[in-house]
């Protein structure tokens, strides 16, 4: 962060304001835990914040401190843009394209007051009044932690905000095992830990508390799972019915990509699930090594994210969906 950005924004925070922050469409652990974090510092600073999160948030992270508060648009789409035009300055996190936000992006395009962007992926859009966006960071809310110390405000962190960055921070380095986990990040995590935080019940909180049925889809997943070995490449799928079947909430199938990714000599793993109220194939794309599907989530699937970690979603049927996949990994070249 600049000399300057630090500058600006510390002139829009010099009086109180009414401050709206946001995260992008179905928010994970550092989507939420750095609107959250970024909530508690900014009322401790005399402000009047709001967290929007353009849909709802999943279970498994309902247990933030300050969740409870979250305003959500889809919920209640008139109240929630009039909360966001009467907003004076607005945050957006882990972000860095307003259509990120959904059908939210309608009114956040509308408005008139400025705009401060935190995000830490690829080809950030020119929106915002400040830009903070760096692609060396692992997640957000490590960001946020460096952004309120640049702002000279270190001496108020506390549990609170220090639990919501601790979050966002294990969740998006995949529990401290991804590439761009840093000995920085393990001496902001140590910090975190001596404000309070703790590191054993967090864990716990965001793993160990799945439903039956929500492990029995893990189950079906797993079942569905098909290897490539000739191009180093695994898939899985979970069809409407399917997750019907297992009476599917938001946040049931997190990180169940990451299981074809955990077989032997596999480099590129995908998911692929099937939204007929949205009628949309979503998919999430995991690599290793320099297989950049960032790259390819955005030639083929309308999405995007970072070099090892991805999204897109596909307007195909499942069946044609799954062949163009297959399609694209024949052209991957491997190191």
């Amino acid at each position: 962060m600049t000399t300057s950005d630090i500058q600006k924004v510390s002139e829009l925070l010099t009086e109180p304001k009414k401050i709206a922050i946001i995260p992008h469409r179905s928010p994970d652990g550092d989507a939420m835990g750095s609107t959250l974090a970024m909530y508690h510092f900014l009322k401790k600073c005399g402000h009047e914040p709001m967290v929007i999160s353009p849909n709802d948030f999943p279970e498994f992270l309902a247990w933030m401190p300050g969740s409870n508060l979250v305003q959500v648009y889809e919920n209640n789409r008139d109240q929630v843009a009039k909360i966001l035009h009467q907003a004076e300055l607005i945050f957006t996190l882990d972000f860095n394209a307003l259509h990120r936000t959904g059908e939210m992006e309608k009114v956040l395009s509308q408005l008139k007051a400025p705009f401060v962007m935190i995000d830490h992926h690829q080809s950030p859009d020119s929106y915002a009044e400040v830009t903070y966006s760096d692609t060396q960071y692992g997640s957000t809310c490590e960001m946020i932690y460096n952004f309120i110390n640049y702002l000279g405000k270190k001496d108020l962190l506390d549990k609170t905000i220090a639990t919501c960055i601790y979050t966002g921070i294990l969740t998006d380095s995949g529990s401290f095992r991804f590439p761009k986990t840093t000995g920085d990040t393990h001496r902001i995590v140590a910090d975190l830990i001596d404000l309070g935080v703790d590191n054993t019940e967090i864990p716990a909180l965001l793993f160990d508390n799945n439903s039956y049925e929500s492990r029995q889809l893990l189950g079906r997943a797993l079942n569905n799972l098909v290897v490539f070995p000739e191009y180093k490449a695994a898939y899985t799928s979970l069809s409407q019915a399917e997750l019907d079947e297992f009476k599917y909430v938001k946040g049931d199938t997190e990180g169940i990509v990451n299981y074809g990714l955990s077989i032997k000599g596999i480099q590129l793993a995908a998911i692929f699930i099937e939204h007929k109220d949205e009628n949309i194939i979503k998919i999430s794309l995991r690599s290793q090594g320099k297989i950049d599907v960032n790259q390819l989530a955005r030639e083929h699937f309308n999405g995007g994210g970072h070099i090892n970690a991805a999204g897109g979603k596909s307007s195909l049927s499942m069946e044609k969906t799954i062949e163009k996949f297959k399609k694209v990994i024949t052209q991957i070249k491997h190191s």
